[in-house]
């Protein structure tokens, strides 16, 4: 595609308006049913370090199921831009821990300490048909999966309206083990997201152990 930068943009600015212009019981609703597909995907969480985000702009707040792996015996991770083009670190988070202002006005835990995952929630503010994600542009998460030997389970979350045929991914894009949405848990398989009960994979550093 010609001027494929120009048309990831208009994307990105199209998708994250309608995603914060959904009305408020939409959104609760939405968010509910990826919750309770997270849950169920995940229930086998005990000893796995999982990646999760503080949301903004709209997006599905993954906190309320976080709560339940913590519950269940997982350790929890947040995500902190170190540095402009460098991988993420993720620091280790719960409810009670002290927070501080990261990049972008995004709180991040204040100087825990720093895990490697075994799974990561992944937001997207688009996703296509082959299960590849349109982030904010910014490369963070395709810098931080690249530094793994072993991928952990990596699960893209949106809503439906944040669905588009094709994102036209790149050689660096790396497609998301699952995607889950209000509609259900859908698993990548030879370019193809199919749908799925359970977020398990057997290339994922969390199967391995």
């Amino acid at each position: 595609m010609d001027n494929l930068a120009d048309w990831k943009k208009q994307q990105r600015q199209q998708l994250i308006a309608m995603r914060e212009a959904i009305a408020a019981h939409l959104h609760r609703q939405w968010s509910e049913a990826i919750s309770a597909f997270l849950k169920q995907g995940l229930a086998q969480s005990p000893h796995m370090t999982i990646g999760i985000y503080w949301p903004f702009h709209g997006e599905y707040d993954p906190r309320p199921a976080a709560s339940y792996f913590l519950q269940q015996g997982a350790t929890l991770a947040l995500p902190e831009v170190i540095e402009k083009n460098q991988p993420l670190h993720f620091r280790e988070w719960s409810p009670d821990m002290p927070m501080k202002t990261g990049a972008y006005g995004i709180p991040v835990p204040d100087n825990s300490p720093i895990v490697r995952l075994d799974a990561v929630i992944i937001p997207m503010v688009g996703f296509d048909s082959q299960g590849y994600r349109l982030g904010y542009g910014s490369g963070y998460y395709d810098r931080t999966l690249a530094t793994y030997e072993y991928q952990p389970l990596t699960i893209g979350v949106a809503f439906e309206l944040q669905r588009l045929p094709d994102i036209f991914p790149q050689a660096h894009d790396i497609s998301m083990h699952f995607v889950v949405t209000e509609a259900g848990i859908f698993k990548t398989r030879e370019h193809r997201l199919f749908p799925a009960t359970t977020l398990k994979n057997s290339e994922s550093l969390s199967e391995k152990q």
